[in-house]
């Protein structure tokens, strides 16, 4: 087994998914948050996504197993145009994935929002060693989440990393009841 940076190992432990949660991964990288997630779950799943074919090799690689017992599906291709269905995802994450702070995602963001269950987290998470620049990475962060609708956003700092979580609103009477979890 290949080893796993601190730093996933503590934005897995931020996230800490549920064994029956349906999560996205932004930015896979090599596969090592894929593979602490997945060892957390039973009847939930994983999409990994990842806009480097390199990386998304080096995921099906790594987690081969995972794949085959039906836990994770890795995608190749980017977040704006990644097809899922609405309410699908419990909670999506990214660890040390540029794009929420270095301009203002919309098309992201929206995807998100309609993926996303009521109530779904979406947690923007950097490692200690990162770009641990506090505000400047949190407030765009915090600012864009809260323009497209994310509720409950809050940053958290910590010795082991820094980031921001937030929630999807709970819609309409209709929608289905949120889970409390992440």
């Amino acid at each position: 087994m290949a080893s796993i940076p601190e730093r996933v190992r503590w934005a897995v432990d931020v996230l800490d998914p549920g064994p029956a949660d349906h999560v996205l991964e932004i930015g896979c990288g090599a596969g090592a948050a894929a593979e602490l997630v997945c060892a957390r779950l039973r009847s939930g799943r994983l999409v990994a996504l990842d806009r480097s074919a390199v990386a998304v090799r080096r995921t099906l690689d790594r987690n081969a197993g995972h794949v085959s017992a039906g836990r994770l599906e890795v995608r190749h291709g980017e977040l704006d145009t990644l097809d899922l269905p609405d309410h699908s995802l419990d909670v999506a994450f990214s660890v040390d994935v540029n794009l929420f702070w270095t301009r203002c995602p919309t098309a992201e963001l929206h995807l998100l929002t309609a993926a996303l269950r009521p109530g779904g987290a979406l947690w923007v998470l950097y490692g200690a060693g990162g770009p641990r620049t506090g505000a400047r990475l949190t407030d765009p962060i915090v600012a864009a989440l809260g323009e497209h609708g994310f509720t409950e956003v809050t940053v958290l700092d910590e010795p082991r990393g820094l980031g921001v979580r937030a929630r999807t609103p709970v819609g309409s009477p209709s929608s289905p009841p949120a889970k409390a979890r992440n």
